[in-house]
C-alpha cells in the first residue's frame, strides 16, 4: 500500500542535518516541499507552497527563532503541524514550545526513527513526545507550577542570550554566535534586566543557576 502524501518543510541551519532528515523523509515515500536554514525564509516558504508538518530546530540563524517561527507558520497557516527536532533538552525550553502548539518534539540525539514516527503522528493531527519530553510533560502533571517562573516572561532569544552573557559572553560574542547586531543584543539585554528587575551581571548570573539556564 503506498503510503499517504506528506509535504514537509525542513529548516535547521545545519546542511548536512538538513540532507539527513531529507533522506529520512524521503525513503518513507513522502515529500520534502522546501528547505530553509533561518527563520525568515521558513516563514515565507510556509505562505508560498503545500506543507503538512514544519520540521523546525530551535536554534537557527537570523533574527528569528525556532518558536517565533513555529508561532508565526501556525498564524498565517493553523493547520500545519509543527515537529521540534532539536538538540536543546532543557525542561524550560520543552515547556515553551509545546505551549507554543508543536505536536511533537524529538531530539536529535534520540534518532531517525522516532522522528519518523513524530512526522506521522503530526500529519494526523496527533501528539508525540519521545522520552525526554514525555518525562517533562510527566513532571507537570505530577507537580503544580503556579509560581511565576521565568519560562513565562522571558522569549527563548531572550533566554539564549542570558544563557550565554551569564556564561560569561560578552555583547559581541553573543551576537556573533546568535547571527544578530550588536546593538540588538543590547537592546535584548536591556529589556531582560527590566524583566527580571535586576540591575546587574551578578544577579543575572544568580538568575541563570537558580533557573537551571546554566550550571552553577
Amino acid at each position: 500500500m503506498r503510503a499517504r502524501q506528506i509535504n514537509v518543510l525542513l529548516v535547521d541551519d545545519h546542511d548536512v542535518v538538513r540532507a539527513g532528515v531529507r533522506a529520512l523523509v524521503e525513503a518513507q515515500g513522502w515529500q520534502v516541499s522546501a528547505e530553509a536554514n533561518n527563520g525568515k525564509d521558513a516563514v515565507k516558504l510556509a505562505g508560498d507552497v503545500p506543507i503538512d508538518v514544519a520540521v523546525l530546530d530551535l536554534q537557527m540563524g537570523g533574527e528569528l527563532d525556532g518558536v517565533t517561527v513555529m508561532r508565526e507558520i501556525r498564524r498565517h497557516q493553523p493547520r500545519v503541524e509543527v515537529v521540534i527536532f532539536t538538540m536543546h533538552d532543557n525542561e524550560y525550553f520543552i515547556r515553551e514550545v509545546l505551549s507554543a502548539g508543536a505536536r511533537a518534539f524529538v531530539l536529535k540525539s534520540e534518532g531517525g526513527r522516532q522522528l519518523i514516527q513524530a512526522i506521522q503522528s503530526a500529519a494526523e493531527h496527533r501528539p508525540f513526545f519521545a522520552a525526554r519530553a514525555s518525562e517533562t510533560l510527566l513532571k507537570n502533571l505530577m507537580t503544580s507550577r503556579n509560581d511565576d517562573l521565568a519560562e513565562n516572561v522571558l522569549t527563548w532569544r531572550e533566554r539564549e542570550i542570558v544563557q550565554l552573557i551569564a556564561g560569561g559572553s560578552s555583547n559581541k560574542e553573543v551576537a556573533a554566535t546568535l547571527g544578530i547586531s550588536v546593538k540588538t543584543v543590547e537592546t535584548h539585554r536591556a529589556k531582560i534586566m527590566r524583566k527580571l528587575g535586576i540591575s546587574s551581571i551578578v544577579e543575572l548570573v544568580r538568575f541563570a543557576v537558580r533557573e537551571n539556564f546554566i550550571k552553577a
